[in-house]
Order: structure tokens, then C-alpha cells, then sequence
């Protein structure tokens, strides 16, 4: 078998000519056992390096998604070269199976030959398997052929023969390579995945892993965060509309539409954060990042969930579908781009929130005074920089002296506490101007109550920060506040004093 081996990693081979330089025998097997083949994709990984190997490349040069459908057309194979060639994935921070590695490093102390054989691109192959220090043999795709399904098994069946070797994989394209399989191992918990392994090989062991739950499903579109969709009501509640039923109607389409949109800007930034989450204390836990969800989901969902917001955005008005599509642009471009520049990132982040309340005042049809765009405008970008500096705590936690944020560096803190606080503090002068003017005559008999809402409005601003630099802001700072006991007495009592001033 060994001498087999060796003529075959060496000689063309009679089923697909001249092996490519991806097969490669790093030490000689002392065991009586046949070759363990191993896949990679969905199997030694959680997840798929042809799209995390887009996501990188997408991140980096967003206009080469225009290059895509060309290398496509000249197949699957090139478009893997090419992207490769492109990006730098760090193989540290990919998902593994655990428990599959365990089981690998036994075999392979046992002086058995292993080999990973993938239908991803050789240069990202290569870059796992020499991190993981464990396979004899690397085989994959070249840039010519695609070594996948029936390739992958005449490749396999050319060097090592028909039922000569044992075949881990994961799913119903691997049952080509599994029905010249000496025995198989399945990395699934699917029943009828099983069931179609036992007809065409003898099924071994599996490693099964629950699948994602709906929960999970749902998680990844963050639906904690469409609370912050609730600006849209803002205006309809500020001009003391609620009670007009075509006007709310359109004022809940329109907060149904920034959820879709938000929830598919969500999945593109969490798609473009892979690496940085995976590094995070508690991103690395995002449906992605851990590998729970496979990224074809996100890839499907993003353009569908944007698409179906900007149809909703469109029933309402022409100008409403225009601030929901600069919505999306804008925050596409801050998952790409604008989070990576200081300053640039934590304006982007208040202009989103404030887009929402545009939207809000066009779907009430309510023209927005400056009062209120200035008041949100300065509210929001000091929400914005307590998120920065609660991600930079954070991160100190990790990284110490050395930790980073986005752009931001530990000598930024403070700041980003000056700067945030004043821009929270300007905000409440804001409101307070606002009340002392007389324009807020015409829309409250009783006035005087709305000052209530300045002194609660300081006591929230500080208390944020305050929750902040302790290293205890967890989550979004509106998240946080919905989640929170004493900011959510706060935002009460603020509610109740603006209905009790109408």
C-alpha cells in the first residue's frame, strides 16, 4: 500500500493525467490502516472557505463583485484560484469540529496516513493544513479541476483503489467519494443522510452536531435591534398624530421596512466581520462567527431581506423608498468601509439612527423641525461613542495595552468620553432651548412638564457612561437600555412626562 502510495503521488495518474502539485506526502505511515481521507468544507469546518474566502475579498475590494460572475464562467475551479489569490485567511480563527480533530490526532498517533482532500482552492488548503501540523497528504482544487463529488473519488480511487481508503465528509454530494469508500464516517446528525451513506458504504461512526435552531435562524437577522426602528414613530407621536389610522398604518410599514433593511445590513456586516468577530469575547459567539449557521444563508438572505424592505418602503412613498435605499447604502458602506475610520464610523452610526426618524416624519407625512433633527443628531453620536468605548473596554480585557476597537486605540478613551459626553449634554441643551422657545406652546397645554424630561434625560446620558467605563455595557447602548432595569424607568418616566405635558 505504501509503495502504491509513493508511485502514485508521483506518476500520472490514469484516471485524470498529471496529479496536480496539491498532493504531497509529508512523512511515511506506519500503520496497517488504510489512508483516512478527510474533507474540509462543512467537515473538519464548520463552515465554507470558497465564501469566507468572498467575504474577504468583498471586504477588501468591494467592486470585485462585478469580477465574480466572469471568473465563474470559466468554472468553479478558476473563480476559487482567483479569489485565493486575492485573500489572506487566517486558518487560527476558523471554526473546527473539536471533536473530529480529537479524533484525527488519534489516528494520526497511530502512525496512520491522513489526508485532507478538498474541493477548495490549494493555496487556502494549504494554509489549514499546515496550521494544523496533521495531514500526510493535501489534495485540492487547482484552478483547472474542481475536486469535488465524482473528481474528488476518481482522484482518490486512482492513488489509493477502490475501497482503499476511508472517507469523513458531510454531506450528499460526498456520497460519489463514499461509494469507493472502504468505510464511512459521517459528520452529520441528518437521519436521511445516514440512511443514503448505509446503501452505497459501510457506514463507520458519525460526529453529530444538534442543527442550527429556529432561534438561531432568527437570531442572526438581530431582531433585538429593530427596537431601534421604533425612531420611525418618533415624529407621528412628537406632531400628536397616533391616533390617525392611515397614518400609523404607514408608519408601521415603513418600521417594518427599516427592520428588513437593518436586519440585512446586519447580515452583510456580520458576513464582512468574520475574522474581527471570531477574535471578540462575545462576537465570536454570533451565529456565523461560531460556524452554528452556515454562510449561504446570509448570502441568500441579505439581498432578499433588502429587496422585500425597499418594496414595503416604496407602498408608502417614493421618498420613503429614497431615504430607505440611502439607509442600506449607507449602512453597506460602514460595514465595508466607514467602521474602519475613526470618527468617520460613530457619525455614519448617528446619521442611521437619524435617517430613521426622516423616514418616520415622510411616512406621517410630518415636515421634521430643526429641534428635532439637532436633539437626535447629538443624542445618537453619543450613543455612537459609548459604543466605540464599551467595545474598546472590552477589548482592553483581551488585549491589554495593546487592544483595539475598529480604528481606536486605548490612548483614544479618553476622548471618546469627552467627546461623548458633550455631544449627550449638547443634546439636552438642545430639548431645553426647544422648550424654552414658543413654538412648544402650540403643541403642549402644559408645557412646564416637559422640563421634567432634561434632568432624567442627563441622569440616562451619565449612567450609560458611567455602566460604560465599569466595563458593563455588553450590547448596543439602545439594546442595553431595553434590557436594563434602571434605564428602563428612565425612559418611563421620560415617555410619561412628555403625555402628561399634551
Amino acid at each position: 500500500m505504501h509503495e502504491n502510495l509513493a508511485n502514485a503521488s508521483s506518476a500520472p495518474s490514469p484516471a485524470l493525467g498529471q496529479p496536480s502539485a496539491s498532493a504531497r506526502i509529508v512523512s511515511a505511515p506506519t500503520s496497517l490502516l488504510p489512508p483516512l481521507v478527510v474533507d474540509l468544507d462543512g467537515t473538519l469546518i464548520k463552515t465554507d472557505l470558497l465564501l469566507e474566502s468572498v467575504c474577504s475579498l468583498l471586504r477588501q475590494e468591494p467592486l470585485a463583485v462585478f469580477a465574480l460572475p466572469i471568473w465563474l464562467f470559466k468554472g468553479r475551479a478558476h473563480l476559487k484560484r482567483e479569489i485565493a489569490q486575492r485573500v489572506q485567511l487566517d486558518p487560527a480563527l476558523l471554526p473546527y469540529r473539536t471533536e473530529l480533530l480529537d479524533y484525527l490526532r488519534a489516528e494520526h498517533d497511530k502512525g496512520r496516513l491522513i489526508i485532507l482532500a478538498t474541493g477548495s482552492d490549494e493555496r487556502l488548503a494549504r494554509h489549514v493544513a499546515d496550521h494544523l501540523n496533521l495531514f500526510d497528504v493535501v489534495l485540492a482544487s487547482d484552478g483547472i479541476t474542481n475536486l469535488a463529488a465524482e473528481r474528488k473519488r476518481a482522484r482518490l480511487v486512482a492513488q489509493f483503489g477502490e475501497k482503499g481508503f476511508d472517507y469523513v465528509g458531510n454531506e450528499s454530494r460526498d456520497l460519489a467519494v463514499w461509494s469507493s469508500a472502504r468505510k464511512a464516517i459521517v459528520v452529520s446528525s441528518d437521519p436521511r443522510l445516514k440512511q443514503a451513506v448505509v446503501k452505497v458504504s459501510q457506514f463507520d461512526s458519525a460526529f453529530e452536531e444538534p442543527d442550527a435552531s429556529v432561534a438561531e435562524y432568527l437570531g442572526a437577522l438581530r431582531p433585538q435591534q429593530w427596537l431601534k426602528n421604533t425612531l420611525v414613530f418618533v415624529p407621528l407621536f412628537a406632531a400628536h398624530l397616533f391616533t390617525e389610522p392611515i397614518l400609523l398604518v404607514r408608519t408601521i410599514i415603513a418600521f417594518v421596512a427599516f427592520c428588513c433593511c437593518a436586519s440585512s445590513g446586519y447580515l452583510v456586516n456580520d458576513l464582512c466581520d468574520l475574522p474581527t468577530d471570531r477574535h471578540h469575547p462575545l462576537k465570536r459567539l454570533r451565529p456565523f462567527a461560531s460556524g452554528r449557521l452556515r454562510l449561504a444563508y446570509g448570502f441568500a438572505m441579505a439581498p432578499f431581506l433588502a429587496v422585500f424592505g425597499c418594496f414595503l418602503a416604496g407602498l408608502v412613498s417614493g421618498l420613503s423608498l429614497g431615504v430607505v435605499v440611502l439607509y442600506f447604502i449607507v449602512a453597506v458602506a460602514y460595514s465595508l468601509s466607514f467602521k474602519k475610520d475613526v470618527l468617520l464610523d460613530v457619525f455614519t452610526l448617528a446619521s442611521l439612527y437619524t435617517l430613521r426618524i426622516i423616514e418616520g416624519g415622510l411616512a406621517a407625512a410630518v415636515p421634521l423641525s430643526v429641534w428635532l433633527l439637532a436633539f437626535s443628531m447629538f443624542l445618537f453620536l453619543s450613543l455612537a461613542y459609548i459604543k466605540r468605548y464599551a467595545e474598546l473596554v472590552m477589548m482592553g480585557g483581551v488585549d491589554g495595552d495593546h487592544a483595539k476597537a475598529r480604528g481606536y486605540e486605548l490612548s483614544d478613551a479618553e476622548l471618546l468620553v469627552s467627546t461623548g459626553t458633550a455631544s449627550g449634554y449638547a443634546a439636552v441643551l438642545v430639548l431645553s432651548l426647544y422648550i424654552a422657545s414658543g413654538s412648544v406652546r402650540v403643541l403642549y397645554s402644559t408645557h412646564v412638564v416637559l422640563w421634567l424630561v432634561c434632568p432624567l434625560l442627563l441622569y440616562w446620558i451619565g449612567y450609560l457612561w458611567l455602566v460604560a467605563r465599569r466595563g458593563e455595557m455588553y450590547h448596543d447602548p439602545l439594546v442595553f437600555a431595553m434590557r436594563d432595569r434602571t434605564s428602563r424607568i428612565l425612559i418611563v418616566l421620560m415617555l410619561a412626562a412628555a403625555v402628561i405635558a399634551i
